[in-house]
């Protein structure tokens, strides 16, 4: 059992969402690690473009890791040892991605979640990654690639005995992808099996659903993910929480608008004008579905092209409360 008196939350990382605009915006509330999108080693090494945009952490984020996918152990060490060299303070290993084009041969090169089908050579890139760095490592799996090969207890065993030193599992397997509910009790065989954290990850969006991810695991804290879209404040407001401590309030109507518009900025910023626009607008929908937003207001919204018109009807966006029925219930 590893669960303790201040369980950790973590965002989970999320592909094509956890960059560094939105993981400065949810480390900026407090929250005790953010995880990057998950990047294929191969790209780190090759110098694909996009993977600075992927990949850069801010070398001085101390809660920041660097999430990396690959089934090819020199590479997923060379690509750590880049990583670290460029300021990752955690390396993150996915074993965890159901996703076709991951799991399969082509693309990431059988990564993943398909590594769990070969505990074997699972371990072995493991070990190579723990071998290159001197930063913390640490994995993300599934329960298993079916219900008929649970064996995530036995592959976080042989993690640890390796040197990683926190692992998160899905509450599902590869096979559910996202279907079902997440099984928080399953993952209890995990946190039986090893002396490490284990954080609980899948479905968990507000005070309740962490707290009984908790009781039902054992587990030594919680990974939220796609509840945290649209409402950056809320892995703060859960940790505070659980840690018995007064939670950061929703921020009230103007200070929503001043953080979409520095958030948005920053998307800008950081892609440039044209792919930012693009990025932005999904960021924009996660923002508005938190907000009674008259449909017309939300269209112009979504389909403004000048940044300046998105700036001028932040306002009006955010003039109601936040429904924080959508957000998080933080009542302790």
């Amino acid at each position: 059992m590893n669960s303790h008196a201040n369980p950790l939350v973590i965002l989970a990382p999320m592909a094509g969402i956890t960059d560094l605009p939105f993981r400065t915006v949810v480390a900026r509330f407090g929250v005790d690690r953010v995880v990057s999108e998950m990047i294929a080693s191969a790209d780190i090494l090759t110098k694909r473009p996009g993977t600075r945009a992927k990949a850069e952490l801010g070398l001085d984020a101390a809660n920041t890791a660097v999430q990396l996918a690959g089934c090819e152990a020199r590479w997923m060490a060379e690509a750590a040892r880049l990583c670290e060299a460029g300021g990752a303070r955690v390396i993150d290993i996915n074993m965890g991605c159901p996703a076709k084009k991951v799991t399969r041969a082509s693309g990431f090169g059988a990564s993943g979640s398909a590594l769990m089908r070969d505990p074997d050579h699972a371990l072995r890139l493991i070990e190579a990654v723990v071998a290159a760095v001197s930063v913390p490592v640490t994995l993300k799996t599934r329960l298993g690639w079916d219900h008929d090969t649970l064996n995530a207890a036995e592959i976080a065993r042989r993690a640890e005995n390796a040197g990683v030193s926190l692992i998160a599992i899905h509450g599902r397997t590869r096979s559910q992808f996202y279907k079902g509910q997440a099984d928080w009790g399953a993952i209890a065989a995990v946190t039986q099996a090893v002396s490490i954290p284990v954080i609980a990850n899948g479905d968990i969006r507000d005070i309740e659903t962490a707290r009984r991810a908790l009781r039902l695991s054992g587990a030594s804290g919680v990974m939220i993910g796609r509840a945290a879209r649209g409402c950056p404040w809320l892995p703060a407001q859960v940790a505070a929480v659980l840690g018995g401590g007064r939670p950061p309030e929703t921020p009230e109507a103007g200070a929503r608008a001043a953080l979409v518009a520095e958030h948005y900025d920053a998307m800008l910023r950081f892609y440039g004008r044209d792919h930012g626009l693009r990025v932005a607008r999904k960021h924009l929908g996660w923002y508005m579905e938190a907000e009674a937003v008259p449909a017309d207001l939300r269209r112009r919204m979504l389909t403004a092209t000048e940044p300046a018109t998105v700036l001028a009807l932040l306002p009006d966006v955010f003039s109601a409360p936040t429904d924080d029925a959508l957000c998080a219930e933080v009542a302790a």
